[in-house]
This record gives structure tokens, sequence and C-alpha cells, in this order.
């Protein structure tokens, strides 16, 4: 059983800074590329940043010097740093992995997908 949690959203005003972080657990063998997406009420989902195990990133062109997507393969774990934000942020945010899970004799390849966390940019 796999599992992405994430934490870190809240309420800030225009301007301010939050930091995402999701934090993958279970019988994992290894995890490839780790992805936030958003979306907005009466909107679709959108891709807001990605990052390989390599650690290539790429981000859309929104939230490009603004945002920054960061992993910590020791604990699992994937950050996005938001500065800068503005009121056309706020949605809910969720991490997306690529986790494969098992051992080194049998493992399977799976997506997941968090629970989602609330982020309000409003004065």
């Amino acid at each position: 059983q796999v599992q992405l949690v994430e934490s870190g959203g809240g309420l800030v005003q225009p301007g301010g800074s939050l930091r995402l972080s999701c934090a993958a657990s279970g019988a994992i063998y290894s995890i490839g590329d780790m992805t936030w997406y958003r979306q907005a009420p009466g909107k679709q989902r959108e891709l807001v940043a990605t990052i390989t195990s390599g650690g290539s990133t790429n981000y859309a062109d929104s939230v490009k010097g603004r945002f920054t997507i960061s992993r910590d393969n020791a604990r699992k774990t994937v950050h996005l740093q938001m500065n800068s934000l503005k009121p056309e942020d706020t949605a809910v945010y969720s991490c997306n992995a690529d986790i494969t899970v098992g051992t080194i004799i049998l493992r399977r390849r799976g997506n997941y997908w968090g629970q989602g966390t609330q982020v309000t940019v409003s004065s």
C-alpha cells in the first residue's frame, strides 16, 4: 500500500509564500517522476511542476520564476516552494508520483495521487 500525503497549504496574502510538501510511504522500491498539479474551482486540473528522479525540472509558464520544485530522495519527499503568490494561484494542489513497489525480485510500477491540499491567496 502506497500513500502520498501533502502538507503546507493554507491562506496567504498576495505576494506571500508557501511551501508544500508531499511524502510517500509504503513498500516503495523506487520513485520516478514527481509532479504537482492544481485545480481551481470550475477549471481543469493543470500541471504545475515536475521533477524527475535525476532532478530535472519542468514548470508551467504561469509559475516560472515564482515556484521551485525539489525532492529529497532519501525521505521520499517532494516540495513546492511558492513565492510571489497571486490570487489566481488559488487551487487545490495535489501530488502525483510514478512509484515502483515491491522488491528487486518482484516489483510493480504504478501512478499514485495524494489527497490534495488547499491553497488560498487572498487579502
